[in-house]
């Protein structure tokens, strides 16, 4: 590129490099097919174990701790990559990175397969995450480029996000399916001959593109990102499986992890060249629409693992019916990202995102009138509230957050709001986790007829405690059963309440959004042609004395 300072030099400085213009132009809806494709089976795979964990807990008998990392090692490993692999893309291809995190996800899904101990399962499930961090940040950076108006774009991320919405309740239909047919392992090998797909066609169609190549890219910094969220999400699981603060094992994770976060800010804000620019997090659109995503997570997705113990072990319905009592959320869902552009543009990122934090809390307290009995119409109802707030919570900040941020930092922007999401979905399931077993485990200690080695056994889990009251059998094993199940179910409650409280925070912190739908496209930073005054909102004028990026 010359040095001159020319109308295409600014565009390219706005668009990052992109060696594959016609798949970036014309082709732009069939690469958001493809990139969708992969959001689908990264999200799937969050969820798609969630209806199997009886399953796996018969089988394979893990400790509750493993449990737990058996079903919180994708996410949570995923949630610590991101940063570095986001960051990485901008740097070295999109595209590259995207195809490489193919490859390590069909490994990994043939790994977990075949995982007949806990251990190797976890090991595969982080594997997983590996791969789900190499993908998750590339779909949405690649769209950001593709896309660079943002009426397209807010349609493009709204069938982004129904998409991704379609996979996490897709992930209970589709694994009840194969539990009724298969044995657990299969709920992983779906994603061997998607993904054998989506490699050739990925890299026929997908454009490359990086971000800006000013300055090294910071290895130190990643790693410090990544081992700082390890640190502090390993506290967190271990204090939602019932260790203490000051326990060695939780408190010196979460000490150290603190201490890395710490430093990790302090030198991007030093930096000339940061992975990060945490300036962004100042803009309103951007930090609020980030805050956004993690209550959203943090209130909803310990609720579905919830739910899916609640629909099979206190209701008695199998794999297949849960999944399909969970199809009215999907349906929602989508109506919601398939209507989001439009209401976007009615109705403006602050309500749109209100609204949606609203009607999910009203749907969470109607969901608290679930008791012991089925009650089908009620749950569909809520179910159907559910998912379309979900979707306007979601579609309204993350399309806020990515329209905030400049096209050449897209993969680290992107890589911002899914550790946001990833993040609160981890806390999410260690928290509301917490709370049930409060309310759960104390309930079981102190039966007639049952010894306190059997209690402590049942009050692990629903599953566990049915075990126990079986094998205990008589009229031990009835009382055991029956207080378990009401245990449950009280738990239960408690945690929709707690959720509810969480969605009604983050309706408050959405008001900080923008009332309206801004459309202008945000400049590049770069000198300005001579004789021109470019307009640009007063909220998005650079501060004084900012570095260009030509």
């Amino acid at each position: 590129m010359s040095g001159t300072t020319t109308a295409r030099e600014r565009r390219a400085a706005d668009v990052p490099r992109q060696r594959h213009g016609a798949a970036a132009g014309a082709n732009r809806w069939a690469v958001l097919v493809v990139l969708c494709v992969s959001l689908l089976l990264v999200a799937l795979d969050a969820t798609v174990l969630h209806v199997a964990v009886p399953a796996v807990t018969e089988d394979i008998r893990p400790g509750a701790i493993q449990l737990l990392w058996i079903v919180d090692a994708y996410p949570l490993v995923a949630a610590s990559l991101l940063i570095l692999f986001g960051t990485l893309g901008d740097r070295v291809g999109r595209r590259r990175i995207l195809l490489l995190g193919y490859a390590i996800f069909a490994m990994a899904s043939a790994l977990a397969a075949l995982g007949g101990d806990p251990r190797l399962l976890i090991a595969a499930r982080a594997l997983l995450g590996v791969g789900g961090a190499m993908i998750m940040p590339a779909t949405l950076s690649i769209l950001r480029q593709v896309f660079p108006d943002r009426r397209e774009r807010a349609m493009a991320i709204g069938v982004w996000s129904a998409v991704a919405a379609v996979g996490a309740a897709l992930g209970p239909l589709l694994g009840g399916f194969l539990l009724e047919h298969f044995w657990w392992g299969s709920v992983f090998l779906i994603n061997i001959p998607l993904m054998a797909v989506c490699l050739p066609v990925g890299r026929w169609i997908l454009p490359e593109s990086t971000g800006d190549h000013n300055g090294p890219w910071d290895v130190l910094g990643a790693l410090m990102a990544a081992f700082g969220l390890f640190g502090v999400v390993l506290a967190v699981k271990r204090t939602g499986g019932g260790e203490g603060l000051q326990a060695a094992m939780t408190l010196v994770p979460l000490a150290g992890g603190s201490l890395l976060l710490a430093a990790f800010v302090r030198r991007q804000q030093r930096r000339e060249h940061p992975l990060i620019d945490l300036r962004m997090m100042r803009r309103p659109a951007f930090g609020t629409s980030v805050g956004c995503i993690v209550l959203a997570m943090l209130a909803l997705v310990g609720l579905q693992l919830i739910a899916a113990q609640y629909l099979q072990l206190v209701l008695g319905l199998s794999p297949l019916e849960t999944g399909l009592r969970m199809v009215p959320l999907t349906l929602a869902a989508v109506v919601g990202g398939l209507l989001g552009s439009r209401m976007l543009q009615w109705t403006g990122p602050r309500t749109m995102v209100a609204l949606g934090f609203g009607l999910t809390a009203v749907a969470v307290l109607m969901l608290t009138f679930m008791g012991q009995h089925d009650r089908p119409w009620l749950l569909t109802g809520c179910f159907l509230l559910l998912g379309f707030g979900l979707e306007n919570t979601l579609f309204g900040s993350y399309e806020s957050m990515l329209s905030e941020s400049p096209a050449d930092r897209a993969g680290g922007a992107a890589a911002v709001g899914e550790t946001s999401y990833q993040l609160g979905a981890g806390f999410g399931i260690a928290l509301l986790g917490s709370v049930m077993n409060a309310v759960y485990a104390p309930a079981l200690a102190h039966l007639p007829g049952v010894s306190s080695r059997a209690s402590a056994a049942a009050g692990n889990s629903l599953g566990e405690a049915y075990e126990v009251a079986a094998q205990l059998g008589g009229p031990a094993g009835a009382s055991l059963r029956s207080a378990a199940r009401a245990a449950f179910v009280q738990g239960m409650h408690v945690t929709l309440v707690v959720s509810s409280v969480l969605l009604v925070a983050g309706a408050l912190a959405a008001l900080r959004l923008p009332r309206t739908m801004d459309c202008a496209d945000r400049p590049a930073p770069g000198p300005a042609e001579p004789g021109s005054t470019p307009r640009i909102p007063q909220s998005r004028r650079p501060r004084a004395g900012a570095k260009s990026r030509s």
